[in-house]
């Protein structure tokens, strides 16, 4: 389900757009000598690996300055998607080539988001004889597979909201995890785009199926209205993208079927929507609801969220026809 997926970009994306509060959550002894003011990030390195013939892009390099001094360091964080051998190696090798291009000391962080092993992970390159040791190079870790999810849910961080659907997850979980991560989101208060930016990475990484999306629906309904419409209002944007996506995708390919099974679970999430905000609705308006047009569906899912009673959708429908 993931193979599709451009790991890299989703994780750089977060982690650039929220460098800070990745820092402060899981490394907050970093937080208090940092100058949080004097971040800047540089250009992707491209090494190449003699031993293996292949060549790699760095994740994130971003150089800081200590607090209250004029001297700089690194921090460097890579990104890894899949167990490899001898990545030790390689991320030694990232230390050495930006230690010899910028003479400055260096802060190595990876970030391993695979699903298994759960085995903890190396974190360090050792080069040594029996009679003494060469080389310690050391890096910090975090494996999100090895953290548990509710030691997160009442971190006020956008990083936490995001990550939490990439830890130690069981099957079960999946749609209570989902709806954690956008309940702490709303919570938030981020601009447009950053909660695009989250709400996006949590729907790629927890694409629930039906069964789930049900569950997932039943979880929502336990929270407090506003936030509530909040998650509505996100889930609402997700099927709207689909359907738009679905489209493009039937133009290129020719398939009305997929596009229209689109506009029907849209019409469909809709009505879940209405029926938790009013109560019960008649079969004569599921009818008609289920008979509008896109646009009007689109226009539908806006609107709900100041609809107080049934009487207020009948009189939006009616300015349809009027």
């Amino acid at each position: 389900m993931t193979n599709n997926i451009d790991h890299d970009r989703l994780f750089k994306e977060l982690i650039s757009t929220f460098f800070v509060e990745f820092i402060e959550l899981f490394f907050p002894q970093l937080i208090d000598y940092l100058d949080r003011e004097s971040i800047t990030f540089l250009d992707k390195e491209v090494f190449t690996d003699v031993t293996e013939g292949e060549r790699y892009e760095s994740d994130l390099v971003a150089q800081v300055k200590f607090r209250g001094k004029e001297s700089f360091f690194l921090i460097h964080v890579e990104a890894q998607e899949s167990s490899r051998k001898w990545f030790n190696r390689r991320m030694f090798t990232y230390f050495a080539r930006f230690h010899e291009k910028f003479v400055l000391p260096i802060y190595p962080i990876v970030i391993f988001s695979y699903s298994k092993p759960k085995r903890e992970a190396i974190s360090q390159y050792v080069v040594d004889f029996p009679d003494f040791k060469v080389l310690e190079f050391n890096y910090q870790v975090v494996q999100l597979n090895r953290l548990n999810w509710r030691d997160f849910l009442n971190q006020q961080n956008p990083v936490a909201s995001a990550l939490m659907a990439k830890m130690n997850i069981a099957e079960k979980e999946r749609a209570k995890v989902k709806a954690e991560c956008l309940r702490l989101l709303i919570t938030l208060s981020l601009n447009p785009a950053k909660m695009q930016l989250i709400s996006g990475f949590i729907d790629t990484y927890l694409n629930l199926n039906p069964v789930e999306e049900r569950q997932f629906q039943e979880e929502i309904s336990t929270f407090s209205q506003p936030v509530q419409e909040g998650v509505m209002q996100i889930t609402t944007s997700w099927m709207r993208q689909g359907i738009e996506q679905g489209i493009e995708q039937g133009i290129e390919q020719g398939i009305e079927q997929g596009i229209e099974q689109g506009i029907e679970r849209e019409k469909t999430l809709i009505l879940r929507q209405l029926k938790r905000k009013l109560g019960e609705i008649n079969p004569s308006l599921e009818t008609q609801i289920m008979q509008l047009s896109i646009d009007n569906v689109e226009v539908l899912g806006e609107a709900l969220f100041d609809f107080s009673t049934v009487e207020d959708l009948i009189n939006w429908l009616n300015t349809l026809t009027a």
